[in-house]
């Protein structure tokens, strides 16, 4: 019986190799929610609202609606599967300050499911 690892709902410390990855604004103005714990934890730079830095993977969410997100989550999904050495473990983005629901922003994560070093959170 296999079982299927999922994001957990705090991360409050990550190991060597693992990658926080939260939703953001596209100014990088990282104030609130996990985008605020990536800045003031995992080396989330003020500025820079896409992409890695540090160990956080930033995944702009506040541009407009969904399908504003959708591009971001794909390069996030290509980046993740050149770079099979890191672990990716995706917060809920978008669901909190953003204000979508998970209905919403999972369907767009439904290609990491086959990569084995994202990590989506329960129900994703």
């Amino acid at each position: 019986m296999s079982t299927t690892r999922t994001t957990p709902e705090f991360i409050t410390s990550l190991q060597p190799g693992e990658i926080f990855v939260f939703g953001s604004n596209l100014q990088g103005m990282h104030g609130g929610g996990a985008a605020y714990t990536a800045h003031r934890k995992f080396g989330a730079v003020m500025g820079q609202g896409v992409g890695l830095q540090g160990q956080s993977y930033a995944i702009p969410t506040m541009q407009g609606g969904v399908e504003t997100i959708r591009p971001y989550v794909n390069e996030f999904i290509a980046f993740a599967k050149e770079h099979p050495e890191l672990t990716f473990l995706v917060t809920r983005i978008g669901c909190g300050i953003a204000g979508f629901t998970d209905e919403e922003i999972s369907p767009l994560f439904a290609e990491a499911h086959g990569v084995e070093n994202i990590i989506l959170p329960e129900g994703w």
